[in-house]
């Protein structure tokens, strides 16, 4: 006599995993509960700060952050960098609201502390600027080049020129390679000097630079 063989359909195997699922949920129904009002709280927590903390503290940084640009371009740099008395300046609102604040501060407070000659000041700003614009980013290379002209230090300061200059192409590398070539002047190499200015001619020759550069190579050559 043969044996039946009992094979079971869709519907016994889903009702089988049904039956496992009950049970896991019941045996684990505490840890499962706990879980759910974790990832709930952490969200309202996240929600809270972003919305209740953070944006509100990112636009207060943004309304000090206009005064003191207001201060910056009427050429006020003491003022714009240290405050007037009612607004904060770009150092204490680095010091108030620190990543909070828009990048751009390092760079305003940079170049405050190079017009009030505190070059090694201006350093620890301008190193700390990062940008995805080229253009910015070059002119805070140059910033730097500036300051390290400041404190004398040549050869880091033609380094950083011509990264300036090479960072993006477009007419203001011209100035950075100008910087570039008076500083080789500056360390007694005319050969350099003389080869920088001949890029600027040849590269930019609608530049202010550009159109100067045969009184610069004139004047070296016949020295």
């Amino acid at each position: 006599m043969s044996k039946k063989i009992k094979q079971s359909g869709p519907e016994q195997s889903v009702e089988k995993a049904l039956n496992k699922t009950e049970k896991f949920i019941e045996k684990h129904k505490n840890t499962l509960m706990y879980a759910v009002i974790a990832v709930i709280v952490i969200s309202a927590i996240i929600f809270a700060y972003q919305h209740l903390y953070r944006k509100p503290l990112i636009q207060e940084a943004l309304a000090q952050t206009f005064i003191a640009e207001q201060h910056f371009r009427a050429d006020s740099f003491a003022l714009a960098l240290n405050g007037d008395g009612n607004a904060l300046g770009f150092k204490q609102i680095i010091e108030e609201y620190g990543s909070i604040a828009s990048k751009s501060v390092y760079l305003y407070a940079g170049i405050c502390e190079l017009h009030l000659e505190n070059f090694d000041k201006a350093l620890s700003y301008l190193k700390k600027y990062k940008s995805a614009d080229p253009i910015m980013m070059a002119r805070a290379l140059c910033n730097i080049g500036d300051a390290c002209t400041g404190l004398t230090k040549y050869n880091d300061a033609y380094n950083y020129y011509m990264k300036a200059a090479n960072y993006t192409d477009n007419i203001l590398a011209a100035g950075y390679l100008l910087k570039a070539a008076l500083i080789q002047e500056e360390l007694g190499n005319k050969d350099e000097a003389v080869k920088i200015y001949e890029v600027i001619k040849d590269k930019y020759p609608q530049s202010f630079e550009g159109f100067e550069s045969d009184k610069y190579i004139a004047r070296l050559k016949h020295q």
